[in-house]
């Protein structure tokens, strides 16, 4: 198995504040480019700590593999 590498951030936010999230962008060591795709999660910071726990169980249940 490979060393792998999770790429993530976070920052809180009022809800009304935001109006539009875009995907970030980074660059490989071989010269072409990748993009995360940016999540929202929403809610009291009770539901946001159970929706993050729940997403990031199912993002390595995409990759069984590893």
């Amino acid at each position: 198995m490979a060393n792998l590498t999770l790429v993530y951030g976070l920052r809180l936010l009022p809800s009304e504040e935001v109006a539009e999230v875009g995907a970030a962008a980074i660059k490989l060591k071989n010269g072409r480019d990748a993009h995360v795709t940016m999540h929202i999660l929403e809610g009291s910071k009770d539901e946001i700590e159970k929706q993050l726990k729940t997403s990031l169980a199912a993002f390595f249940d995409i990759y069984p593999e590893i």
